[in-house]
């Protein structure tokens, strides 16, 4: 039977990334790794290359190979793990990330690339610096010496990067003892595929033992009771031969023995000939495909192919298609049991309502209680089902905030400065889709504070700070939102430099403007106080991409700054995209949503309240402040029972720029409702952010309060 195993590749990139991402955040570790972290990087390493390999990733698991024997010297404690091994680690994770994402994306990586990182590896590999006693390493061995002792393995304990035997340029021969475990066949590994692999390394000599062979009516097909002597003739080394079998390693045991000649093999009539025959004749699977421990076993694995633009193709021809957007999420073992529960708890009250409805035509009083009783536990059991279904899309902030030590690190290099980082919360939890739209605007948040904020070194012992600036991202819920905040210790925002800068590029700049204003002129596109273009800064693109990133998933960026001390960038956001807390209003016959979040109070203004100023228009005087009016039947057009203020509702409301007092007709309720892209089933509406269906079944617009203040200033 043939398994087209295309349909595991998504699968595939999942892990690799998620491999890719341990290995970067174990080598940015400031202190001495241990052994065991040490082995996790090596562990994952090993897992992208063999996976890799079954998958068709040739130029991947090819690659990763000379990576995953420098991190083994450094495993087996022969090399020791400088800063020069660490940073050339860390480019290897760069270039696997780079090939991992063309195949994903149908795109293309820089050979070039690729191939300069693996001569650095070959060339750390090849040379004595760094090697744990080089210096006192006792001479080579005249090439006369006696053979090695056999170096068994048993159970997987196989060690690779023992000292080998002989060096690979020596002739002979090894003799090799392969026992697999009776369990080998069952978990999809095929001994074939070994051994054709070990046919490509010199001449094989297969001798296969059938003594252990029960009787055939007693024989159990997924039970392998064989065992192989094998001959393999040429210059190799030994970990060649260990890696032949690293799929196998723990279902095995494995002696090798270097000899001086290759031993005549005894054949076994009937055995030893055809596998030899289908070893020599290619029938096997090709050596870049063992099946790994849970892999199927197939004939044509998914190769790249120039045909399709280097992406891989499955077993039929056709290309493998992947979506950047196909993510999965892995959920915890205990969200799905509660999820379960919940659907049960459903059921259980769904029936219980239907038992009462089928068994009393005319409801009476006792029948009246029980059900409301019903609803009121399907009401309990909705919101609990509805709460464990949105916690399987909750993952913690740490999936952003991981990726930023390596650009702090990189970007401090490039700048010449010292950043220390610190991370506060990142286990909160927040929205899959949430994290995946931060990722971004947060980056380039933090490359603007080490390149803006944070001074140099210099300058810091000048100012009498340290040398080394503090980057701090903390992470936190807050009421019904989560709070990312961004601080560093640095110069602060400058104030006459902004305001100088704006007023150079024609930006209308108020006569006596507040911190607050100023600020908030940083977000203007083009803006940038930057001297020069480099390839961090000056070209005036960043912030407001930043801000607008950030408000299309309805959240809200607010600045803080003191010369001299510092500066703070707190992003406040939802704790989901699918569920909003909002107020229900009315105007006229349509009912809208303002988000919750958004509302500071309401009242109904007295006329004394209400004043027109000379270019803002309508005002609210409210605790002496004058706040804009923004009468929502005007900006929708549609009609409104109440045409005066005060004889209506005003809504006070707070955005990312200023506050707005929006009138209308009536405050309905306040309930959480589930939010529908308006976007993806019709067009952008200006003012309006989605969509949600009301529990009579009519449909209200869930209104975006930043793009309302804005589309009131056009509009009036």
């Amino acid at each position: 039977m043939t398994i087209d195993i295309s349909q595991f590749v998504q699968a595939f990139l999942d892990e690799s990334f998620e491999g890719l991402d341990l290995m970067e955040v174990e080598l940015l570790r400031e202190e001495a790794l241990d052994r065991e972290q040490v082995d996790a990087i090596f562990r994952a390493a090993h897992s992208i290359k063999g996976s890799a390999g079954t998958f068709g990733f040739a130029a991947v698991s090819e690659f990763t190979h000379g990576a995953e024997t420098l991190l083994d010297e450094v495993r087996d404690g022969t090399r020791e793990m400088t800063v020069e091994i660490r940073g050339l680690m860390l480019e290897a994770v760069d270039r696997i990330r780079e090939m991992l994402v063309a195949a994903r994306d149908g795109g293309e990586h820089d050979p070039a690339r690729v191939a300069e990182t693996a001569e650095r590896i070959e060339a750390m590999l090849a040379s004595a610096h760094g090697r744990v006693g080089a210096a006192d390493a006792a001479p080579a061995a005249p090439l006369d010496a006696p053979p090695a002792e056999a170096t068994p393995a048993s159970g997987g304990e196989t060690t690779p990067g023992e000292a080998e035997a002989a060096s690979p340029g020596n002739d002979g021969a090894w003799e090799i003892l392969f026992e697999p475990a009776p369990t080998l066949l069952a978990s999809g590994n095929d001994p074939l595929r070994i051994f054709a692999w070990l046919a490509e390394l010199g001449e094989l000599g297969v001798h296969c033992e059938t003594a252990a062979l029960p009787a055939l009516a007693a024989l159990d097909p997924e039970q392998c009771r064989l065992r192989w002597r094998l001959t393999l003739e040429g210059a190799v080394a030994e970990n060649d031969i260990r890696e032949a079998f690293e799929w196998v390693e723990d279902q095995c045991t494995l002696t090798l023995t270097r000899t001086a000649s290759a031993p005549a093999a005894t054949p076994d009539t009937g055995t030893r000939t055809a596998v030899e025959d289908k070893v020599a004749t290619g029938e096997a699977a090709s050596r870049s495909t063992p099946a790994g421990p849970a892999a199927p076993t197939v004939p044509t694995p998914a190769t790249p192919s120039p045909a399709t633009g280097g992406r891989p193709v499955g077993a039929n021809g056709a290309p493998v298609e992947r979506r950047a957007d196909a993510a999965s999420i892995r959920v915890a073992t205990e969200k799905v049991d509660t999820l379960v529960n919940m659907v049960g708890e459903l059921v259980i009250t769904q029936a219980m309502i239907n038992t009462i409805g089928h068994s009393a035509e005319e409801l009476d009083a006792r029948a009246v209680d029980q059900l409301r009783h019903g609803l009121a536990l399907l009401e309990r059991n909705t919101r609990e089902l509805q709460e464990a279904v949105l916690s399987v899309r909750m993952l913690p902030i740490n999936f952003v905030f991981s990726r930023f030590p390596r650009v702090v690190r990189d970007l401090s290099a490039t700048l010449g400065k010292k950043v220390n980082l610190k991370i506060i919360g990142e286990e909160t939890e927040l929205d899959k889709g949430l994290i995946e739209k931060l990722v971004d605007p947060l980056t380039h948040i933090v490359r603007n504070a080490i390149d803006h904020g944070i001074e140099s070194p210099e300058r810091r012992r000048a100012a009498g700070k340290p040398e080394a600036g503090t980057l701090v991202l903390r992470a936190g819920h807050q009421g019904g939102n989560i709070v990312i905040e961004i601080s560093d210790d640095g110069g602060g925002l400058n104030r006459e430099r902004i305001l100088e800068k704006a007023r150079a590029q024609g930006m209308a700049v108020p006569e006596q403007p507040s911190d607050r204003d100023v600020w908030q002129l940083i977000f203007a596109p083009g803006f940038s106080t930057a001297e020069t273009v480099t390839d961090v800064s000056g070209r005036g693109v960043g912030m407001d991409v930043v801000r607008r990133n950030i408000e299309a998933v309805n959240g809200r960026l607010d600045i803080e700054s003191t010369p001299g001390e510092g500066t703070r960038l707190t992003v406040r956001l939802p704790l989901t995209l699918a569920i909003l807390d909002g107020m229900s209003v009315r105007v006229g016959e349509e009912v809208y949503i303002l988000p919750l979040t958004a509302i500071l109070e309401s009242l109904q203004p007295t006329p004394e309240q209400l004043h027109t100023i000379s270019g803002r228009g309508r005002v609210v005087r409210l605790r002496g402040d004058y706040i804009p009016l923004v009468p929502l039947h005007d900006l929708f057009d549609v009609p409104a029972t109440y045409q005066r203020p005060e004889d209506g509702i005003v809504v006070v409301v707070e955005s990312a720029e200023d506050r707005a007092a929006l009138f209308v007709d009536e405050l309905i309720a306040q309930h959480q409702v589930v939010i529908k892209s308006l976007e993806t089933n019709y067009r952008k509406v200006p003012g309006v952010s989605g969509a949600t269906i009301m529990g009579d079944g009519r449909v209200a617009m869930i209104l975006d309060v930043d793009s309302l203040t804005r589309l009131h200033g056009t509009v009036h």
